[in-house]
């Protein structure tokens, strides 16, 4: 099978125009196919502030009203998707960029209000693997914006880490796929205050063991259940990496 790498980028590193051009840099040279998935929420709060909408966020995941929708897609579909893609095209990689609705590839439902209504918040539903498969073996590098797609709602605010996981388990019946997760630090972290900490291998037991003793915590635990689940579906192997050290082997292995 052919080698995919299916690569999830946090926000601050494509929204700031230095990091972004290291990233695309270090991005090209990547051998095999490759996907990118970004996020963008930091701009997102910006241009809502400066239009007067106010972000409400419970627990780091953003509420999303109609007028906050409105947002996150001309900034995550329009602003940072497409610098993206150009900053790709001045250096010769044929990209593309995609939302859940484009060709209907990310199909998503509403998520049900439990404790918290989160709005227009899509929870994936499928991805259309040989759509994709297809574009990435015509040469085309599809770049995906958190954006997905429901048949009732139409676009909805989608967690980038979730898209890039699940797009990545589509793309498994295709492709040997590693999954990629760039962040700020060199990858998970034993002490959370030593960037040097890092854990170069994780295995389900070592989580369990690492989160009742509250070395794992918070945003990451979502991270690595989201890694494990991938690797069950058919993922060969999942990394967590300081984004400006993507294509080295460095950062933390996830394991089946």
């Amino acid at each position: 099978m052919k080698k995919l790498t299916v690569i999830k980028v946090g926000g601050k590193i494509v929204e700031e125009e230095n990091t972004l051009t290291s990233l695309l840099t270090d991005f090209s040279s990547i051998e095999g196919y490759k996907v990118l998935i970004h996020g963008g929420g930091r701009s997102a709060t910006r241009i809502a502030t400066l239009l007067g909408i106010e972000s409400k966020m419970v627990d780091g995941r953003r509420i999303t009203d109609a007028e906050t929708l409105k947002v996150v897609t001309m900034v995550y579909g329009g602003l940072v998707n497409k610098n993206i893609v150009a900053g790709l095209q001045k250096i010769g990689i044929n990209a593309l960029g995609l939302t859940g609705a484009d060709m209907a590839v990310i199909k998503s439902d509403k998520r049900p209000v439990k404790d918290v209504d989160y709005g227009f918040v899509g929870d994936v539903k499928s991805v259309d693997g040989k759509l994709l498969a297809n574009l990435i073996e015509q040469g085309v590098v599809p770049i995906i914006a958190p954006l997905s797609f429901s048949s009732e709602y139409g676009l909805l605010n989608t967690n980038a880490d979730t898209i890039a996981a699940e797009t990545a388990k589509a793309l498994s019946q295709f492709f040997d796929v590693t999954l990629t997760y760039c962040f700020e630090k060199k990858g998970v972290l034993m002490d959370e205050n030593d960037d040097e900490s890092v854990i170069t291998t994780i295995t389900p037991d070592l989580f369990l063991k690492y989160k009742n003793e509250n070395i794992i915590q918070g945003g990451m635990i979502p991270k690595l259940e989201n890694a494990f689940d991938a690797l069950k579906a058919g993922v060969s192997k999942v990394v967590i990496t300081k984004a400006l050290e993507l294509g080295k082997e460095s950062g933390t292995t996830v394991l089946a």
